[in-house]
């Protein structure tokens, strides 16, 4: 354990002019680092850690996802798609209709009862099929099963959504998690809560519905215009395409006026061709949220899956809705359960509160250990602070986010990364009361005092990963830190310490140890 290969002296030294080369934008001021990002080189390091909500501010809000209306759009679907079965089946009814999570038939004769559930369990694996004692009425419900799935599927579909277009917003490491049976947490650091209310609360469910014409038949509903709500349109109620279809988004210009670009993918795109091809000279409406943008009138196919959304758009409008659709519609309305906004100065006295921890912390180990293991001590406490930098270094590198739960990790690391030195240290003094030399002693206590250390910061980097595993939120901010810190400490202890102690050894060639 006294000599040490020339190349783990190199590298433990590149690590260590790095580890304080990443750490230094963290404690240099805004000017510096803004002057730093345009003077140094773009492989220098200029990133400096993320700051939570708790630290920096921002938004916290917890939204109730309506899964009701899911249920209800499934229903309707699902009636639809029995309806079109019964008449191509020739099956007569004189009702059918939408019942809470499924569909409800009244038949005209008994004979055609067996088809009709066939037709029903065809159109919904899940679905639970009853018959009264007439025969004539069946009705079809989802079951647990179905009903589950639908649920998860929407609460999933949700937060990819939401967290879709908070990152087209740029937030940096925001939370977004599921809570409970249906409902969402989102927490942004340094969000505004009413601007990200407005992104996250609208569904932006965009479909595209030919206008009905006044004397045809078949289902239809009726959409007031965006920009003039008394004014009405009849269309037809299946949608000829829809939000799903499209690629991309975008705003433009056209006439001086602000558009929406937008590209299908290439089943919408073959849709939309036919549906302009068999369509042309009848107007068709673009309905979003239940609000007519536009109803143009179609002049000519239009086949290359390319088109534009016009509305009296305002530029933020314009911009606001291109980032919708692009991150997708949501599956149903979320309304606003709870909303708290932290402000940037309760995160910056909780900053001051963690430095001053932190400052204290080092400054009481420091002390204790130049009193404990004098010289010996003091090579422990700049092993310490290059620790310190290190931890600051791999966090900003991973661009994690420090909470106060992070900050109580990195106190709680500082307090333990001597505990390897001690046990080094307190080895050394046990082999030196047995009468062994100053060199001998050195060996013999950093090769017995190896297994220890390796078991105990082991088990405390198995809880770490434990904590980031089932943990959210503040847990794993300071299971991040712990573990960060637990691996940086077994370095600078092993390495570093070792280091510094073998260099004086080797310079003074002492008789005695000062320990």
């Amino acid at each position: 354990m006294i000599n040490i290969e020339p190349w783990k002296i190199v590298l433990t030294l590149l690590v260590c002019a790095f580890g304080f080369l990443y750490a230094i934008p963290n404690v240099v001021g805004e000017g510096a680092r803004g002057w730093m990002q345009k003077s140094l080189p773009a492989w220098a390091p200029t990133k400096t850690v993320n700051l939570g909500l708790d630290l920096r501010g921002g938004a916290h809000l917890l939204y109730e996802v309506e899964v009701a209306v899911v249920f209800k759009e499934r229903a309707e679907s699902m009636l639809q798609d029995v309806r079109k079965a019964l008449r191509e089946d020739k099956i007569g009814y004189k009702r059918i209709g939408v019942i809470p999570g499924g569909v409800r038939i009244t038949l005209r004769g008994k004979a055609d009862g067996e088809s009709a559930r066939r037709i029903l369990r065809k159109a919904n694996p899940y679905l639970s099929i009853e018959t009264d004692g007439t025969g004539l009425i069946i009705e079809a419900i989802l079951d647990e099963t179905g009903k589950r799935e639908i649920y998860d599927q929407a609460m999933s579909q949700s937060i990819e959504i939401v967290r879709r277009r908070i990152d087209e917003l740029g937030t940096t490491e925001p939370i977004i998690q599921r809570s409970g049976e249906d409902r969402i947490l989102i927490q942004a650091p340094g969000a505004d809560a009413s601007s990200l209310k407005a992104i996250i609360g609208t569904t932006a469910k965009l479909n595209f519905h030919l206008v009905k014409d006044p004397g045809s038949s078949g289902a239809s509903k009726t959409y007031g215009f965006a920009d003039e709500p008394t004014r009405k349109v009849e269309v037809e109620r299946r949608a000829l395409i829809t939000g799903e279809m499209l690629e991309n988004a975008s705003p433009s210009f056209q006439d001086g006026s602000p558009v929406i670009s937008f590209r299908l993918n290439n089943t919408g795109a073959r849709r939309f061709c036919d549906v302009t091809r068999k369509n042309v000279n009848k107007p068709f409406a673009i309905v979003l949220d239940n609000e007519v943008l536009s109803a143009p009138v179609i002049r000519e196919p239009i086949c290359g899956g390319q088109g534009q959304i016009s509305g009296g758009f305002t530029v933020q409008e314009a911009n606001d809705l291109a980032l919708l659709l692009r991150a997708g519609a949501l599956p149903a309305p979320m309304a606003v359960v709870e909303e708290r906004t932290v402000g940037p100065s309760l995160g910056a006295d909780s900053v001051e509160a963690g430095k001053t921890a932190s400052l204290i912390g080092l400054a009481m180990v420091l002390v204790f250990m130049g009193l404990m293991y004098g010289t010996f001590g003091m090579m422990a406490n700049v092993a310490l602070v290059v620790n310190v930098a290190l931890i600051f270094a791999i966090l900003s590198g991973l661009q994690a986010t420090l909470t106060l739960p992070g900050i109580a990790g990195i106190v709680l690391t500082i307090g333990m990364a001597v505990d390897a030195n001690v046990l080094i240290f307190e080895r050394i003094r046990e082999e030196l009361r047995a009468g062994r030399s100053p060199i001998s002693a050195i060996d013999a206590g950093y090769s017995r005092a190896m297994g220890t250390i390796i078991d105990s910061n082991l088990t405390t980097l198995i809880a770490a990963v434990i904590l980031f595993s089932l943990g959210t939120g503040p847990i794993k901010g300071f299971s991040v830190t712990l573990g960060v810190g637990i691996i940086t400490s077994f370095f600078t202890a092993i390495m570093v310490t070792r280091l510094l102690v073998v260099t004086w050894l080797k310079s003074k060639k002492p008789t005695s140890l000062p320990v």
